[in-house]
């Protein structure tokens, strides 16, 4: 495991991060706090595109949990049959739509623990969206982030849970609201996990990375 990096080489890897790109944005297609909550569920073991080339249409039918449940579990697998556990995300969310439509009067709750209690919706998803849609600066780890984290030594740790604790006590409050975006748009495309990218890496000369220049 790589050593964590210090205060001052941190601020200097965001401060190109935000340089390049001021407003980085997540790329799962929603249109109110309840399309991103069901994108996200839905993006577990699938790619963003995927899950945006499946959820086109049904967005524009059901972006409320009571359309949703209108829209009944099999037509909603019509719709999301091309992505990774269609089933078993299909029923998450029509039971996650039935909550929110008892217990919170349709409004998505913004609360982690709330979110949690959804079905289908882990620690990663509620950070998520308490970041894009509330602008709270939650850090939403996930393999691209975890990879990155570990391998440059900017948020070093054994899971995500320290990983994120680690971007949480390291980063500094100021990029903290992007720093989760900066980081997988990162892990994604220069940071991957087989070709990482370090010839055109804007932070190599930063980086922890033993393998960075062979």
């Amino acid at each position: 495991m790589v050593r964590q990096l210090d205060y001052h080489t941190i601020r200097e890897i965001f401060t190109r991060f935000r340089a390049a790109e001021a407003e980085p944005k997540g790329e799962l297609d929603h249109v109110n706090a309840y399309t991103l909550v069901v994108a996200v569920a839905l993006s577990a073991q699938a790619t963003d595109a995927g899950v945006n080339r499946a959820t086109k249409d049904l967005f524009k039918i059901a972006d409320t949990p009571q359309k949703m449940l209108d829209l009944g579990e099999e037509a909603l697998i019509e719709h999301i049959k091309t992505i990774g556990l269609y089933r078993n995300k299909a029923r998450n969310v029509m039971k996650l739509s039935r909550i929110l439509v008892d217990d919170y009067c349709g409004e998505v709750p913004n609360s982690r623990a709330a979110l949690e209690s959804l079905p289908g919706v882990g620690r990663k998803t509620a950070n998520v969206v308490l970041n894009m849609w509330w602008r709270y600066p939650a850090q939403a780890v996930d393999t691209h982030i975890f990879r990155f984290g570990n391998r440059s030594g900017v948020a070093v740790g054994k899971d995500v849970v320290a990983v994120e604790r680690a971007i949480e006590d390291n980063i500094p409050a100021d990029f903290q609201l992007h720093a989760h975006h900066w980081m997988i748009l990162h892990g994604r495309y220069t940071c991957k996990a087989r070709k990482p990218v370090c010839a055109a890496c804007l932070i190599r000369d930063l980086c922890e990375f033993e393998e960075k220049n062979l």
